[in-house]
């Protein structure tokens, strides 16, 4: 049990290793869902085709939708793209960073299935099966089957409960030629997934390893400062939600004093506290502005220094400003010559 929460809170610890957690888990996913899928091929001559490559082609393109609709900053990206110019100018390498690195753990999943499916071979042999070369596989020479019949019977190959065309071509024999030809299709696509995430892992520091730093600090920067906004919006509805129902009920107890209802009244502790929260902001149209006001024009990425005193004598020339010495008592003696 502490593996596991020690895993979690791994998960948890940045955005970047929740999202490599989610895409572990779709990859494994991707796996259990084709392991409990019910292959059924048509076995039909013009269905074969879309059933097989539907199979094989269209899982992959849901489940790398998925992946870019379970990542949290798809979102964060769309809002930084069309978010207008105003005081931040927006960097086109920090937006393509973040389209990359979804990208590339979206297709992680796609990746897997496409993998286990090709390394199967059910949807290749059920798509392709009317492709056999029976001129060397089988007996081309069958004398009483046409052009038509031949393709319906080799469209059964998948199916070998009801395949009889044994004549013509052995079901073992198909199938075997077929699986090969998508294991190998399936090995030369895990080779070429793994070089190409090779070479981007050891050849990208080579030639932008300044660019990447820069790009992943902003867009980190950009994940943290949605996150504490949220936080700060969410204080401030609080404080404003908690203010507003302390007035209602003031407000109450008023109307009931008026009415000869005298009930005991005390100040509660923490309205003071709540009311500072509320910075200034305390109605809907100033929050309303305030929140169009982020969106519009963002604060320049550039903090102030605080101003220097130039009081005495002192602009900033390097040294510190000299505090005044506390003011020291003077004692008089006074000598007697008597």
């Amino acid at each position: 049990m502490d593996k596991f929460r020690m895993i979690f809170q791994f998960f948890q610890s940045n955005q970047e290793s929740f999202m490599n957690g989610i895409c572990g888990i779709m990859a494994l996913a991707s796996t259990q869902m084709y392991s409990a899928f019910d292959f059924n091929c048509p076995c039909l001559p013009h269905y074969n085709l879309a059933y097989g490559l539907g199979i094989l082609l269209v899982p992959p393109f849901i489940l790398f939708l998925l992946g870019f609709v379970l990542n949290n900053n798809i979102s964060m990206l769309a809002e930084e793209w069309r978010r207008p110019q105003g005081q931040r100018g927006k960097d086109p390498a920090v937006l393509r960073y973040m389209f990359c690195s979804m990208a590339q753990r979206a297709m992680i999943a796609p990746a897997v299935w496409l993998s286990v499916t090709l390394l199967d071979g059910k949807c290749i042999t059920c798509a392709f099966c009317t492709s056999v070369p029976v001129e060397t596989l089988g007996n081309a020479s069958h004398p009483r089957l046409s052009q038509g019949e031949v393709q319906r019977v080799l469209a059964r190959i998948p199916c070998k409960e009801i395949y009889n065309g044994q004549q013509l071509i052995a079901n073992e024999v198909a199938v075997r030629y077929l699986r090969c030809i998508s294991q190998a299709l399936g090995w030369c696509f895990v080779l070429l997934m793994t070089t190409l995430a090779f070479l981007v892992r050891s050849l990208r520091p080579c030639f932008s390893q300044a660019a990447f730093l820069k790009s992943r600090y902003w867009s980190h920067y950009i994940d943290i400062e949605r996150k504490l906004f949220d936080e700060t919006c969410t204080e401030h509805a609080r404080s404003f939600a908690k203010v507003c129902i302390q007035q209602f009920f003031e407000g109450m107890s008023t109307d009931l004093v008026a009415a000869r209802c005298h009930l005991p009244r005390k100040a509660p502790a923490d309205a003071g506290e709540a009311a500072e929260k509320l910075l200034g902001i305390t109605d809907q149209g100033t929050m309303n502005m305030a929140l169009k006001s982020w969106h519009r024009c963002k604060p320049p990425l550039h903090l102030h220094p605080p101003a220097q005193p130039t009081g005495n004598g002192w602009a900033g020339e390097g040294q510190p400003p000299t505090h005044p010495s506390a003011p020291r008592k003077e004692t008089a003696a006074y000598y007697s010559w008597v």
